[in-house]
């Protein structure tokens, strides 16, 4: 399953392992949800995870994003037509429509307003999860 993940997620996931946002970042790591990116983001999670503030291993966070950047989907976007409130989130829901990934997933729903979205869904960190798991035991 393809999925963008919002910088928020990932920073909560890598914080908070044991909540919504670090099993996502679980499923990530382990290759059970493909991560869907473009140079801007990867870039962004470099810059935001070597935080000091974060106090983050960074050679695991190191290791975490070579992976991320091998196994994940990378894509070339194109400019959304409307800016969203918060022009520093465009680049998720650009890579979410390009790359078609089934769900964009952050803790800021309110800056993807639901009439800009074209049709991809964007979800919390719980929401995902509910979704993931309705889908992966359906199927059995």
């Amino acid at each position: 399953m393809k999925i963008v993940l919002d910088t928020n997620v990932f920073v909560s996931g890598l914080l908070s392992p044991f909540g919504s946002p670090g099993e996502i970042v679980r499923m990530v790591a382990s290759n059970i949800l493909q991560l869907c990116f473009d140079s801007r983001i990867i870039t962004e999670y470099h810059l935001v995870l070597k935080r000091a503030k974060f106090k983050l291993n960074q050679d695991k966070v190191s290791i975490l994003l070579d992976q991320i950047e091998s196994y994940g989907y990378i894509v070339s976007t194109e400019p959304l037509k409307y800016n969203l409130p918060d022009k520093n989130d465009e680049a998720f829901l650009e890579v979410a429509i390009t790359a078609k990934a089934e769900y964009l997933v952050t803790g800021n729903i309110r800056h993807y307003p639901v009439k800009m979205r074209q049709k991809v869904e964007v979800v919390t960190p719980d929401v995902f999860l509910e979704e993931y798991r309705k889908k992966k035991y359906s199927i059995l």
